[in-house]
């Protein structure tokens, strides 16, 4: 399934939706969550816009555990086009357990 993300443009105009990131959960039950728009770990966190230089990303699996992307965060920020890529490619492949005590 893949899911497409808006956001408000920004908090004056509340009423101009843009697309601001994207889910996609794969038939292993992970879900990766990439987002741009505003209010995230991106170049857009001021505004969101159509395009972005970068995303922030999250991945969590079937179970609603999160995966600890990065030491001490379960978001990872900043990602370019590339990094997308490769963590799309492990969300898609990797099995994991609960990795984070709440």
């Amino acid at each position: 399934m893949i899911k497409i993300n808006t956001h408000i443009k920004n908090r004056e105009e509340t009423y101009v939706d843009v697309p601001s990131g994207f889910q996609m959960t794969f038939a292993n039950g992970n879900t990766i969550s990439v987002q741009f728009g505003h209010g995230n770990y991106c170049d857009n966190r001021g505004e969101s816009k159509e395009t972005c230089n970068n995303a922030e990303v999250a991945i969590w699996n079937k179970e609603g555990h999160w995966y600890q992307i990065q030491p001490h965060d379960e978001v990872k920020g900043h990602c370019n086009a590339d990094e997308v890529a490769k963590w799309i490619h492990f969300a898609a492949t990797t099995e994991f357990k609960k990795e984070i005590d709440y």
